[in-house]
């Protein structure tokens, strides 16, 4: 009965959704509504800060990525907590203290032994988590996944799309300034070194997901795994609507110098990866 109820509920839109489920206080841990407090700790688990925290970027294979890292027999990701936290979105103006630290702390549960980690795609583009970030987890590493800027456009509107059934021009102004990436991974370099900073490219991660995740795996400090879930895809992009042509070359040019500097501060970024900046 319940996976019959289940299976009805699915089809509806995800507007409808979301309006069912908050109407049962149910609210996901980025939506105005959602409790921040920390879960509870089952039997043989512990809390600490995270091992590692992806912070970008949307649309860029992120959820895919987190949920290979996670089949590691040596990482923990409890199921039933979402791997986007969100939990600094609140602090951009409120105080933040030892008190928000361990309750950031608090969302790691994990058996004594194992990793434990995140990843919130918006963290990269909030100029006020990295001090925040460095408070509560100092020695945590960071995640960085980017995919070609003009082509993220088209996927993360299609998104904005699929969850709220419209596309506002406040929407079309934050497709674009996620774009930016060498900018927002300033604000990140300020507060922690280059060396805690992993960035991948999706593009890379799909023309060789065995050689990046060995990477990715190694940057954690974790032993060689061949995970099953590699060839999976997760929350694929669909119904992504063509770009104008002009619209396209115009972003281009916006973005080249962003990119250009990305470059220079991370030579392994290859932007013969990313179609549009060949």
């Amino acid at each position: 009965m319940r996976r019959s109820v289940t299976a009805a509920f699915m089809k509806f839109p995800p507007p409808a959704r979301k309006s069912v489920l908050h109407l049962f206080g149910k609210y996901a841990p980025w939506e105005e509504g959602f409790d921040p407090t920390p879960p509870r700790v089952n039997r043989g688990e512990v809390t600490a800060a995270p091992d590692f925290v992806g912070i970008g970027a949307q649309k860029a294979g992120t959820t895919w990525w987190h949920e290979v890292i996670s089949s590691h027999p040596q990482v923990y990701s409890r199921p039933d907590i979402h791997k986007e936290r969100h939990y600094f979105d609140r602090y951009a103006i409120q105080p933040f203290g030892r008190n928000e630290s361990e309750g950031y702390r608090g969302w790691f549960p994990r058996p004594p032994g194992t990793m434990a980690g995140e990843w919130t795609p918006d963290y990269v583009t909030m100029p006020w988590v990295p001090p925040l970030m460095r408070l509560a987890a100092p020695e945590t590493k960071l995640l960085v996944l980017l995919r070609d800027p003009v082509d993220r456009i088209s996927s993360g509107l299609a998104h904005v799309r699929r969850d709220r059934g419209r596309v506002t021009l406040a929407d079309h102004k934050d497709a674009v300034a996620r774009g930016f990436y060498h900018e927002s991974l300033s604000w990140w370099l300020r507060d922690f070194p280059l060396e805690k900073i992993l960035v991948l490219q999706f593009e890379r991660c799909l023309q060789d997901p065995v050689g990046q995740i060995s990477r990715t795996y190694e940057f954690l400090g974790l032993d060689p795994f061949v995970p099953q879930a590699l060839g999976e895809k997760i929350n694929p992009s669909s119904d992504v609507p063509k770009m104008e042509e002009d619209t396209r070359n115009r972003l281009t040019q916006l973005y080249l110098p962003d990119v250009q500097a990305l470059c220079q501060s991370f030579p392994e970024i290859d932007p013969c990866l990313w179609p549009n900046f060949r």
